[in-house]
């Protein structure tokens, strides 16, 4: 994987962007260039139209990154990747609409832009063709050699075994740290030259996952094989990189405390999440105001109670604030005041209130939170204070995932279901310690990008 922006992003993914990204540009101007001839007009430069050239490839692209065609599945299947892209592609012509309304001149024609789409579709899909024979083989992955031969070196194991994984397990190095659990695994004492025995394998990184670190830190080879150009690693910044979260079971307070990441030096960031928010809520109070209007007639209509409802949650810093949503459960959902997780096919949902739920339509209230400053597009969920003082008592580090704002949506939402579980929610904290600890605007853009998957295909919402 290559690190971009503090995000880890699989080569393979890097590599079928870029391909794709070129072929989108080519496709764009073969399409201008064939349209023009059918016209009789003259084809100067293709500087002279680089702007709506540009344009389709990065409105196209993004589509694609928001319905999931660089996803582990889509990687994983052509008919998959080619359903997706058929999405993004409508998806694009929705975008280039707009763009085309707010910026006239700034897109390619409607016939350019057909021309630019089917031939563009067509050049991806052989692409894909060809990939997936690639990803077959071992080719894109990293080789790794770990050193450990205990429960932690068999997550490892079993990582490498999934389908999609961006890695191969070369070999296990029993550093007598515990009993082994893999029958594979080579003494150490059987093995004259680590060095050697490394670049042997072909191992282009090496995983600590020893147990017990204490007296079986093997400092010595670790030098070593470092000096010989092999990447060395240790297990939680292995498992954050391979898995997208933090993983709460190996990780400890030193991780968090010396790692890369939780940077304080981001104010320029922050500032300018500030400022994207601010513009971006305003915008979508006015477009929103009528759909907001009619649900919440809706609502009214459908069952007893207001139409809206607030909520005190806890945000940056452990404050409290009042979070507004539309009513999506009877008004004595919660008897006595008693806050209740929600569950799957949970009864207390109306009929409206499980339409809007899936289509998100109930978090629109939250901008006017978003406009306040209580909240951010992106961040992890904010929580109700009866659930956060359980939390905090049951699971490591939950008070770390207030030193962010909370969001609409977040890192959590887009890579894991909604959840109302204590296993659910230790699964959600992993992934916004994550966003807490890697925070980019480019963390942010691709969050927002993908929970246009997430409405698309619901399939996390309750």
């Amino acid at each position: 994987m290559i690190r971009l922006f503090k995000h880890y992003i699989p080569y393979a993914v890097l590599l079928l962007g870029w391909l794709d990204f070129v072929l989108i540009l080519s496709a764009a101007e073969t399409a201008w260039v064939i349209r023009a001839h059918q016209i009789g007009m003259h084809v100067d430069s293709a500087l002279n139209r680089i702007v709506p050239i540009s344009t389709f490839a990065i409105t196209l692209m993004a589509s694609m990154v928001a319905v999931g065609v660089y996803s582990i599945e889509a990687l994983q299947s052509i008919k998959y990747a080619a359903a997706r892209m058929v999405v993004a592609t409508s998806l694009s012509i929705i975008f280039l609409s707009l763009v085309h309304f707010a910026l006239p001149g700034s897109t390619l024609w409607r016939s350019n832009s057909l021309y630019a789409i089917l031939l563009a579709f067509f050049a991806m899909y052989v692409v894909r063709i060809v990939f997936s024979q690639m990803l077959d083989g071992e080719g894109f992955k990293r080789r790794v050699l770990v050193l450990g031969a205990g429960p932690r070196a068999k997550r490892i194991r079993d990582l490498a075994n999934k389908q999609g994984a961006a890695f191969s397990v070369v070999g296990h190095v029993s550093m007598k740290d515990c009993e082994s659990v893999i029958p594979s695994a080579i003494n150490r004492d059987h093995i004259d030259n680590l060095p050697r025995h490394v670049t042997l394998l072909g191992a282009s990184e090496v995983v600590l996952a020893l147990e017990e670190r204490r007296r079986a830190l093997p400092l010595d080879d670790l030098i070593r094989v470092k000096t010989t150009g092999v990447h060395v690693n240790e297990l939680s910044t292995f498992l954050e990189r391979e898995t997208g979260r933090v993983d709460l079971d190996t990780v400890n307070p030193s991780f968090l405390i010396f790692s890369d990441g939780f940077s304080a030096g981001r104010r320029l960031s922050s500032i300018a999440k500030r400022v994207f928010d601010i513009a971006v809520s305003l915008l979508l109070l006015v477009i929103a105001a009528p759909l907001i209007i009619i649900f919440s007639i809706i609502v009214k209509l459908e069952s007893k109670g207001p139409a809206f409802y607030k909520q005190t949650r806890v945000g940056l810093y452990n404050q409290h604030f009042s979070v507004f949503k539309l009513r999506s459960m009877r008004q004595d959902a919660e008897v006595g005041g008693k806050a209740v997780w929600a569950s799957e096919n949970d009864p207390r949902i109306t009929r409206v209130g499980k339409f809007i739920r899936l289509t998100r339509i109930d978090e629109l209230p939250q901008v006017w939170n978003v406009l306040r400053g209580d909240m951010s597009f992106v961040g992890p969920r904010p929580e109700r204070p009866e659930f956060v003082a359980d939390l905090e008592t049951k699971l490591k580090y939950y008070a770390e995932r207030h030193m962010v704002k909370p969001g609409i949506t977040g890192w959590a939402q887009v890579n894991y279901p909604y959840g109302a579980s204590l296993e659910d929610a230790r699964h959600k904290l992993e992934y916004d310690l994550y966003y807490a600890k890697n925070y980019t605007p480019f963390l942010d853009v691709l969050i927002i990008l993908q929970t246009i998957r997430v409405v698309l295909w619901p399939d996390g919402a309750r």
